[in-house]
C-alpha cells in the first residue's frame, strides 16, 4: 500500500478509535453547500462529517476489531463520528434528511455492536442526554422536596387558620399571646 493511503486509513482508524460510534450515511447527490451545513450542524453537537475512501475505511474497521463490513461499503460514503453521545448525531442526521431527502442512512455502529438504519432513527427520537439528565434529577429530588413540603405544611395550616380568625375579627386572635404580669 501506497504511504497515502497508509496515512488516509491510519487516520480513519484514529477516528474510529477516538469515538464510541460511527454512522455510515449514503451522500449521493449532495452538493458541497449541503455537506456544509450538515458539518456545521454536527460540530456543534460535537459530532463531525467526513467522506471515505470505501476501500480505505474498510481496512480501517478491520483494524479497529469491528466486523467485515464486506458489501456494506458501497457507494458515495460519509461517516459520522463524535465524542458525545450518539443520540444527538443521529438527531442531526435524520433532521438534515428530512430537509434535504439525502443522506441515506446505511447502518451504524455503537461500542462494536451493529445499528441497522431504524435503530439509528430509534436513537435519534431519544431526548438529548442534558435532558436524560434533568430528569433523572427531578426523579431523585421529588422525594426531598415532598419532604421539605410535609415538613411546612402544618406551621402554614396553623398561620392560614389564625389568619382567616384575624380577618373575622375575631378578637382572642389580634393579640394571641396574653400579656405577661410580673411575679414579685
Amino acid at each position: 500500500m501506497r504511504a497515502e493511503k497508509q496515512y488516509i486509513s491510519n487516520e480513519y482508524l484514529a477516528r474510529l478509535n477516538t469515538s464510541p460510534f460511527f454512522i455510515v450515511v449514503d451522500f449521493r447527490g449532495l452538493k458541497v453547500g449541503p455537506i456544509t451545513e450538515l458539518r456545521k450542524r454536527l460540530i456543534k453537537a460535537g459530532a463531525e462529517l467526513h467522506v471515505v475512501k470505501n476501500s480505505l475505511f474498510r481496512l480501517a474497521v478491520k483494524a479497529a476489531g469491528v466486523a467485515d463490513l464486506g458489501a456494506s461499503l458501497s457507494g458515495q460514503l460519509a461517516v459520522v463520528t463524535g465524542q458525545r453521545d450518539v443520540s444527538s448525531a443521529a438527531k442531526i442526521v435524520k433532521t438534515f434528511s428530512a430537509e434535504f431527502d439525502k443522506p441515506k442512512l446505511k447502518f451504524g455502529y455503537l461500542k462494536n455492536q451493529r445499528l441497522e438504519s431504524a435503530d439509528i432513527l430509534a436513537l435519534a427520537d431519544l431526548p438529548s442526554i442534558e435532558v436524560l439528565r434533568a430528569k433523572i434529577l427531578g426523579v431523585i429530588m421529588a422525594p426531598a422536596s415532598k419532604l421539605a413540603a410535609l415538613i411546612n405544611t402544618p406551621a402554614t395550616q396553623v398561620v392560614r387558620v389564625l389568619m382567616a380568625r384575624m380577618e373575622k375579627g375575631d378578637q382572642t386572635i389580634s393579640n394571641p399571646v396574653p400579656e405577661m404580669k410580673p411575679t414579685t
